[in-house]
């Protein structure tokens, strides 16, 4: 495989595969806040949150980890701001001492929080700004969950930058990203380039599925699923691990998951079911780290023409992901898992973001059932072929038809979601 495009999937890997706790929004808001208050120094006595509305959709419902059970944007700052550590990015609020908990409830009572949706035109926007004492100071992110763009204090800027989606490298990176060269670069991997980035995957995010079997977080979907199954098949439990794992995650547990396009519930759900199948299936560990870069770069690929934030579900794109993976570990080559990926993106897509809640749980269930159903399709000569609705000859062709639907054709169905959500 050429050097330059091996070396730029083998960085997306790297780059993209990151730890986080709690669910990606949320923990931006802590992020952010948390930068502002290290500025200011003294605890801030007026919180002004100022966020895009795809940031509250995404925080209104689901459970900041480390606050005992609360959720919203005003205990996402605040917890940040009371012990976050800013240093440590996505995983921000994972040391929160009990002391700093109990200190959380009243300091929620005791500070003025404002919350406003952005005048940005930017999908992603947060802007929290603190102060007391006759200072003042904020924070920007913007396009990104890290992305800090501007740093504020007392009217002097400390930093600044242009809000980019992505650094011109990251962005020429994914340019790059083909099925084919996917499957390339799978099979000429030198392992040890990913061992330590996809065992950190499978260790988390099998961990964090566990504790979902065995906890009853959220609507319980991963042990729903389980017990719809007498038969207890490998499909079943992919479907039942990737829901559990979701549960916990947005039912506030407070384990570390590794994301995958700036989100966990998509990192959960492009690993989970091929760690599961791999297991059924006996496949070595080599070939489960070829796989899991099948499933992360298809899932990187099919999202990155979507963006981080819209009305189109991510976990469709990383239940195609994990097919596309899946069918590498049965030996599929590139007919087998272009195929897939056409058969899969053909049955789901269209399922809307509502926000990060309880039922993204069941999403992932139906995203990793619709793409073992396309992987099944092909497998038993069956499949869709161009013509069929938004299915084009050629499995790039059936991307970019499906980035037109979640951009351009589904602006109208986000707005209206998130005046429902805001009613």
């Amino acid at each position: 495989m050429d050097r330059t495009i091996y070396d730029a999937y083998l960085r997306l890997l790297h780059r993209e595969l990151v730890p986080a706790m709690g669910c990606t929004e949320p923990i931006a808001v802590a992020y952010a806040a948390a930068k502002a208050a290290r500025e200011l120094s003294l605890l801030p006595q007026t919180v002004e949150i100022d966020v895009s509305a795809n940031i509250i959709k995404n925080v209104k419902s689901v459970v900041v980890p480390n606050t005992g059970g609360l959720h919203g944007l005003a205990a996402a700052a605040a917890v940040g701001i009371i012990a976050g550590k800013p240093e440590r990015e996505l995983l921000v609020i994972s040391e929160v001492s009990d002391a700093e908990r109990e200190r959380l409830s009243s300091y929620l009572k005791e500070a003025d929080f404002t919350v406003r949706e952005s005048t940005s035109d930017a999908l992603f926007d947060i802007r929290i700004t603190v102060s007391t004492e006759g200072h003042r100071a904020s924070c920007r992110i913007a396009e990104d969950h890290t992305n800090v763009v501007e740093i504020e204090k007392d009217g002097v800027t400390l930093y600044s930058r242009e809000a980019e989606l992505c650094t011109p490298e990251t962005s020429a990176d994914k340019e790059r990203l083909t099925v084919e060269g996917i499957v390339e670069f799978a099979e000429s991997l030198c392992v040890e380039d990913v061992r330590e980035v996809l065992d950190r995957q499978i260790s988390c995010n099998m961990a964090i599925a566990e504790e979902g079997l065995k906890n009853p977080y959220g609507a319980r979907i991963g042990q729903v699923v389980l017990d719809s199954d007498p038969t207890n098949s490998v499909t079943t439990r992919a479907k039942a691990y990737a829901a559990a794992a979701s549960d916990a995650r947005m039912g506030g547990c407070e384990k570390p998951v590794i994301i995958n396009s700036g989100s966990g519930n998509q990192g959960i759900t492009a690993s989970v079911p091929v760690v599961v199948f791999a297991r059924e299936l006996g496949i070595e560990d080599e070939r489960l780290y070829r796989a899991l870069a099948v499933s992360n770069l298809v899932t990187l690929h099919l999202k990155s023409g979507i963006g981080p934030l819209s009305a189109y579900c991510g976990v469709i794109s990383a239940g195609c992901g994990a097919a596309a993976g899946i069918a590498y570990l049965y030996g599929g080559g590139f007919e087998e898992i272009a195929h897939t990926v056409v058969n899969a993106l053909a049955i789901n897509s269209g399922v809307i973001c509502d926000g990060a809640k309880a039922s993204c749980a069941a999403k992932i269930a139906s995203a990793v059932e619709s793409g073992i159903l396309g992987m099944q399709m092909f497998r038993n000569g069956s499949q869709f072929f161009g013509g069929d609705g938004i299915v084009s000859k050629g499995v790039e062709n059936t991307i970019r038809n499906v980035n037109r639907v979640a951009c351009e054709g589904m602006r109208k169905t986000d707005a209206e979601i998130i005046k429902i959500m805001l009613s």
